[in-house]
């Protein structure tokens, strides 16, 4: 007996294949199909990849051994597979197009589905494929959308073999034809070749009867059924209809004349999806002349087995414009049909290739192992379904295309996409390996770095520094974020002026502290080295055109860094204020970047929210914050604590705002589990090799008690670059969670605005406004905004924290020299209020915190408790140029913050110790004796 599929063949319609998969290949399934069924073409589209990728091992091998060549993204990564079987398949089938005249024996690939909606994504995507697999027999599919359209004319135009996908209508068909008589106009326009330029039209046929039958069942009148089963079919035979009409026309005649082929009409989605018909009937009623049929296995073996050839697809016209007449009249909505079903189509395809990258996403991970850090979550049953929904959420909503794709709708649809900079930086795009090298050369000749700078200009470096030191016969550096006399004097006290390099960062370059502790160091060094050479021992790092880099070049600064302007302050340590303090120390720029870059490529836009690193978490610390647990907590590894310090800005800058956000807590000992309530989210972050085994203890006992902690593991020092990466996506997204746009900071001003006028009236005055202390004794004078009751500072302090309730958190805002002494009180002082109370506590040194976590104790959750903390210096430190020294200014931003701490609603209460030295030992004991009454 004659095989059916041949016969089929003979009868002028090819049989193509619409699967693809890397066993079926190399065990000859194809071959064989071709040899036996005259099988002459391969369809493929990610929802086919995606069974054959993510549900077996078969691909393993591959993209491990690419890895291990070179790290990816996500995408490249999956193409390199599919592109693998795809140029296999062409070889199989090349024997087919060479038969035919180049005629048949195609096998296609799709541009990525989340390109459906943009044409010059896709016209790029198309080329690029087409280049890369350089097959002659290759197809590139590409959505017959709106954006699609104009697409795959310039990919036809451009010499590049087109199957149109998600052809429902009739209508779009019709554009598609055009765009490709059109595009082979052009060619013939420049003298180019047509004869082997190929393309077909993938018209989707059960979907459409799958939608108009449920319609039918819902009408239930007789008139109704009778069209069952039937549109879909009379759909594609009138679309056949418009194709032998063109063929006819002379415009398309003369296109025959320089050897143009027909765009053929190619049926897709042919498998049966209602049980009661045929399993072979989008088969036996499309059968036609210069056609193409593609058919999942099943259909093939079906129509092997029973299918029935004759031409079908020019028989019962009349009665196809019947049955879509009929349909309109009864308001089956055809047009509707299939104008959602585009929509839907497009959507399922990216929902497969969410699927299919977040599988081969999950591969890479674990096939990088130590190369990429870790990350794990033990979550409370509520809170893991909360976070599956939210990633749920994410990936229909396209999160992680959308952030690299700049989209303010992620957001607020506000002014975000200015601001997203930080993400070509996280690649290495705004910094000049070279330049950073020389520096570091440079460098060597110095025994120290000074970095003046304050918030995201200090914060990142400082803990590159820390974290990885300086390197063999490299400066040591100094990050100086304070206008503490005292801290202003250690640094400078231990350096040798004429053999340090002082860099000053400010990406405005008029922020105030950086501005004065340049005037400070700027007058030192010129004392040190001679008037018109301190110049050559200063480096600048600001944003172009700031007032820094006029004065820079006025005063002869051997060099001037300039920074990007979409890169807010807190995202922009992998950026040049991050890389010039690190390339002064002797950090191998380049190197750090290329060990980053295994985080980058885990949380670009090809890796859904589920496998990707960022969005994960983002989606993770945002849904803990909403559902009330917005208290991150940190605990870090011995050699991983300063991390922290950069962390709690970008945390508490980007989202604490509008009375909503995340409060960091860093540096706070871990207690146990009765010392919290249920507001925490713990982050435990561990470097190989680190010792706290005590600490371990701890989170297990917190685990048990059903604590939410996210583990982050580092295998060495030298990934800490991964982490800013993996942090900054994450903040971002968790700002979408919560509902505000991370990259503002409207609450930060008015603390500047505070002191500013403190400051000027001082400059006028020679004195700071007046206030007065509404109790003082020999250790102490306290203020606020209205009296605390108490006789003593013991009953002041009782009654101030006595408002403390769950949910709150109470600050200490320590305005004295940040060192290990003063460090140990103050984190004294908070693990007594916290087991005390309850609550989660905080603390920051003024005035660096005021450019880190200062927007989030204004404009975040209005649940502070504060207590801030002045001392009259024992030795103060004029400022060139200016009235007010270092202790003044520091004091007038101590007034100004607490001021605006008040009017934002937060309950706060200052006291000034009137002894440097014994002050913040003996507020301790009275802290104490407070709680314990």
């Amino acid at each position: 007996m004659a095989n059916r599929l041949k016969t089929l063949g003979e009868a002028g319609q090819a049989v193509w294949l619409d699967f693809v998969d890397r066993k079926f290949l190399n065990e000859g399934g194809l071959k064989k199909l071709v040899e036996e069924d005259g099988l002459t073409g391969v369809t493929s589209n990610p929802s086919i990849f995606e069974k054959a990728i993510a549900q077996s091992n078969t691909y393993d091998d591959q993209l491990q051994a690419d890895l291990a060549k070179a790290d990816a993204p996500v995408e490249t990564a999956y193409e390199a597979l599919a592109i693998k079987d795809i140029s296999d398949a062409c070889d199989t089938l090349r024997a087919v197009y060479d038969r035919t005249g180049g005629h048949d024996g195609f096998v296609s690939i799709e541009v990525s589905p989340y390109l459906a909606m943009e044409t010059e994504a896709t016209i790029a995507a198309a080329k690029r494929l087409w280049a890369t697999i350089d097959k002659p027999n290759l197809m590139v599919k590409i959505p017959g959308t709106a954006p699609g359209t104009p697409a795959i004319q310039e990919a036809l135009t451009a010499g590049v073999n087109i199957n149109v996908t998600l052809l429902f209508a009739l209508d779009a068909y019709k554009a598609v034809l055009e765009a490709y008589i059109t595009a082979l106009e052009a060619r013939v326009a420049k003298g180019l070749p047509i004869d082997r330029i190929a393309s077909v039209a993938s018209f989707f046929v059960s979907r459409i009867d799958a939608v108009i039958d449920g319609k039918i069942e819902k009408l239930g009148t007789a008139e109704a059924k009778a069209l069952a089963g039937k549109v879909a079919i009379a759909n594609a035979k009138l679309a056949y209809q418009h194709y032998l009409e063109v063929l006819a026309s002379p415009r398309w005649q003369a296109l025959v004349a320089k050897g143009a082929r027909p765009q053929r009409l190619l049926w897709a989605s042919t498998g049966t999806k209602n049980p009661s018909y045929s399993d072979v009937l989008y088969v036996d009623t499309l059968i036609g002349r210069d056609t193409v049929n593609t058919m999942p296995p099943k259909t093939m073996d079906a129509f092997r087995d029973h299918g029935e050839v004759a031409e079908t697809l020019t028989a019962d016209i009349d009665e196809a414009k019947h049955v879509l007449a009929e349909a309109e009249r009864l308001g089956l909505d055809l047009d509707g049909v299939t104008a959602k079903l585009v929509e839907d189509g497009v959507r399922l395809f990216a929902d497969a290739a969410d699927t299919l990258y977040g599988a081969v996403a999950d591969k890479r991970i674990a096939f990088l192992g130590k190369k990429l850090d870790s990350l794990k979550a033990d979550l409370p049953a509520d809170l893991e379904a909360a976070v599956k929904d939210g990633l749920e959420k994410a990936r229909a909503g396209g999160w992680s295309r959308k952030l690299w794709a700049q989209d303010a709708s992620l957001w607020t649809n506000g002014e975000e996409a200015k601001w997203l900079g930080w993400l070509a930086a996280a690649k290495g795009e705004q910094v000049d390996f070279g330049a950073l090298a020389a520096l570091s050369k440079e460098a060597k000749a110095y025994s120290h770095v000074v970095l003046l700078g304050m918030g995201g200009s200090s914060l990142g470096p400082e803990v590159i520094g820390e974290i990885l030191g300086a390197a063999q016969g490299s400066p040591k550096l100094h990050a100086l974020d304070s206008t503490d006399p005292g801290q202003v004097a250690t640094v400078a006290n231990a350096i040798d002026f004429a053999r340090t390099l002082f860099i000053v960062a400010s990406k405005s370059g008029s922020t105030m502290e950086p501005e004065l502790l340049r005037a400070y160091f700027f007058d030192r060094c010129e004392q040190a080295v001679g008037k018109g050479e301190a110049g050559k021992h200063f480096v600048a790092v600001t944003d172009p055109g700031s007032k820094l880099e006029a004065l820079a070049k006025k005063d002869g600064y051997a060099h001037v860094f300039l920074g990007d302007k979409a890169i807010g302050g807190r995202y922009s340590v992998l950026s040049v204020f991050g890389m010039v303090p690190a390339a002064a120390i002797g950090t191998d720029v380049a190197g750090f970047f290329e060990t980053t870059k295994a985080m980058v490529n885990s949380v670009g836009p090809d890796a859904p929210p589920a496998s990707n690193p960022g969005v994960k978490l983002g989606v993770l610390i945002g849904t803990a914050a909403v559902k009330g647990r917005d208290k991150l907590t940190l605990v870090p590894s011995p050699s991983l604590k300063s991390f922290g310090s950069w962390l709690e800005q970008l945390l508490a800058e980007s989202t604490g705002k509008h009375g909503k956000g995340i409060v960091p807590v860093d540096l706070e000992p871990l207690g146990d589990p009765a010392d919290y309530g249920d507001d925490r989210l713990f982050v435990h972050l561990h470097l190989d090799g680190d010792e706290m085994s005590a600490d371990h203890a701890k989170l297990d006992a917190l685990k048990a008690a059903g604590q939410p902690i996210v583990h982050i593991h580092l295998a060495s020092k030298d990934d800490i670059g991964q982490e800013f990466v993996r942090w900054e996506v994450a903040t971002a997204i968790a700002g979408a969670v919560i509902g505000i746009d991370p990259f503002d900071q409207p609450d930060v001003e008015d603390a500047k605005i505070q002191t500013r006028q403190l400051i000027e009236a001082y400059e006028k005055e020679g004195q700071l406004s007046p206030e007065t202390a509404f109790f003082e004794d020999g250790d102490f004078a306290f203020f606020a905004p209205s009296e605390v009751e108490g006789g003593d500072a013991a009953a002041i302090l009782k009654a101030h924290f006595a408002s403390a309730k769950a949910g709150d958190y109470a600050g200490f805002l320590v305005y004295c020299e940040r060192n290990a002494a003063d460090e140990a009180v103050v984190e004294q002082m908070r693990v007594a209020v916290r087991d005390a109370k309850k609550v989660a506590t905080v603390a920051g040194f003024g005035p660096r915190f005021l450019h880190s976590t200062g927007q989030a104790y204004k404009g975040g959750p209005k649940t502070g408790l504060f207590l801030e903390i002045t001392r009259e210096p024992a030795a103060d430190i004029a400022i060139p140029g200016n009235r007010a020294s270092f202790g003044t200014v520091q004091l007038a931003q101590a007034r100004g913050d607490l001021d605006v701490l008040h009017a934002r609603g937060q309950r706060v209460l200052r006291v000034h110790l009137k002894n440097e030295k014994t002050g913040l030992d003996v507020l301790a004991r009275a802290l104490k004796a407070a709680l314990a009454a």
